[in-house]
């Protein structure tokens, strides 16, 4: 058994656990014992202990850089480090790889995000009066330097941000993409062998898409293209390279072909993203160690993308009566075709992206009534479009080198019960009862505990929702787990296990 070294981006489980639940069984997966939280860093000098330790003897390392130099994705945007911290935290990748010449190296180095909204919630602390201000001031100094800049953009920056502020956020951005850059060398030298640089929370305009247009340059000046993929994502970058790992050392370079609900969907530029799907997917495959095909009969695995025709809307929005989620949208023969490709002999795995933030819960009902749901060979519908593909495609690769394994099935199980269950149906309704606010508790404050009351009504939400939505499953859902990993509704934490009815 291969073993192989993961520092996570974050303590977070789809950060730290998902592809130790994937792949935790045919690969010998280590990983920190003690990560950050939050806001708060990890100690960076535990964290090079453990990698210094591990990666002696290791055959592989999937590599979080920022949570090397910065203790975390969250404090990557908050820190007051100097250039010398930081520079010596970086020289301990490229000592690691000199200890252990045969260490695969595959890392990813993320892009700061600036997000639209004023929420101090994985922000600085004054994101939350001046956030959008800070974000438009990005947009329209990136369209004026593109000759695109209009008045009524210029008008609604009504309030100026305030200059210490506005100062802080731009040396941070500035220092981080210092050492991007100085990152990519370590792949133009060989100590990795492979990068990603992800596109947190993406967007055409803005102070982020000014620094991709930078480090696309690098790229291409150093000759680094093939080896250094830009794209939008994040929280599923763990997945693609563990994925990448696993067929590197089985010698397979699958091929996908790609089902989609609309024949508008490549052309939809999702949610948090800055580019057509259809361009962003195929990073996606690339990254993880695959190529898309245009040959469905003699493909390793189809990848069935539930995508609207146009405009995507959040999970709290379905069912969406707009065109490009009814008439442009054919969900019906989607789901013929997903039970033709099994009937065929096909793995397929499915990525639910027609919402953002959630699963598609039609879609879902349409799996179940055609008793697709265990049937199939993957499914995820989290977050963003680039955290669902990657995860999805993570566990095509997984069913293609290892069938269909218990872990792969409770996976599954885990992903209808926390995509669809908790993201399109849970959180909304906690959060929005009468006992929910009666309790003190919003959005972003779950109680003190992890493990609190409000796990509890989240557990039997789930159990509810599994009853009624996920009715054609064979295996009784059980959940081992339930907590809130942030003390926050956004995400959840599960551990769930499928037992014989």
């Amino acid at each position: 058994m291969k073993k192989i070294v993961y520092l996570p981006l974050d303590e977070r489980p789809c950060n730290a656990d998902f592809p130790r639940m994937l792949f935790g069984e045919e690969l010998d997966i280590v990983c920190p014992e003690k990560m950050g939280y939050k806001k708060q860093a990890a100690c960076v000098e535990d964290l090079i202990a453990f990698l210094e330790r591990e990666c002696a003897d290791a055959d592989g390392l999937v590599l979080a850089v920022d949570t090397l130099l910065y203790g975390g994705l969250i404090p990557s945007r908050l820190h007051h480090l100097s250039e010398e911290t930081v520079q010596s935290r970086l020289d301990v990748i490229r000592r690691l790889k000199q200890r252990n010449p045969k260490l695969l190296v595959y890392a990813f180095h993320t892009i700061m995000r600036c997000p639209s909204s004023s929420c101090a919630d994985e922000e600085p602390d004054y994101y939350g009066d001046c956030g959008r201000g800070i974000w438009l001031t990005g947009v329209i100094r990136h369209r004026e330097q593109l000759g695109l800049e209009s008045p009524k953009e210029k008008e609604e920056l009504k309030a100026p941000v305030a200059p210490e502020y506005l100062d802080d956020y731009l040396e941070r951005r500035s220092f981080n993409l210092s050492f991007v850059m100085k990152s990519l060398a370590l792949a133009k030298d060989g100590t990795y062998d492979f990068m990603i640089i992800p596109q947190d929370d993406s967007a055409p305009y803005g102070f982020t898409a000014i620094d991709q247009q930078k480090v696309r340059a690098a790229i291409a000046r150093q000759r680094l293209q093939l080896r250094v993929l830009m794209y939008p994502g994040a929280d599923e970058v763990g997945n693609t390279l563990m994925s990448r790992m696993a067929l590197r050392f089985a010698g397979r370079k699958p091929h996908v072909y790609i089902q989609y609900s609309s024949v508008l969907a490549p052309f939809v530029v999702p949610n948090y993203e800055d580019r057509p799907f259809g361009e962003t997917v195929k990073y996606h495959l690339a990254a993880a160690g695959c190529l898309q095909t245009q040959d469905s009969k003699n493909a390793d695995f189809v990848l069935a993308i539930n995508c609207p025709a146009h405009e995507m809307v959040g999970v709290h929005a379905q069912p969406a009566a707009m065109r490009e989620y009814t008439v442009e949208r054919t969900l019906p023969e989607f789901v013929m075709q997903i039970a033709d490709c099994k009937e065929n002999g096909k793995i397929v795995t499915v990525g639910d992206i027609a919402y953002s933030n959630g699963g598609d819960l039609e879609f879902v009902q349409m799996l179940d009534e055609a008793d697709l749901l265990l049937t199939i060979d993957g499914y995820a519908g989290w977050n963003t479009s680039a955290n669902t593909l990657g995860t999805a495609i993570a566990e095509g690769v997984h069913c293609l080198l290892n069938g269909r394994t218990k872990a792969h099935d409770d996976f599954m199980l885990l992903r209808y019960l926390e995509d669809a269950g908790y993201c399109s149906c849970v959180r909304r309704s906690v959060t929005e009862s009468e006992w929910f606010r009666e309790q003190g508790f919003n959005y972003f404050y779950a109680g003190d505990d992890f493990r609190g009351v409000v796990s509890k009504k989240i557990e039997e939400g789930l159990y509810a929702f599994a009853q009624e939505s996920l009715a054609s499953l064979k295996v009784k859902p059980v959940i081992d787990d339930c907590y809130q990993p942030w003390k926050r509704m956004f995400e959840v934490g599960l551990r769930v296990h499928g037992e014989e009815k």
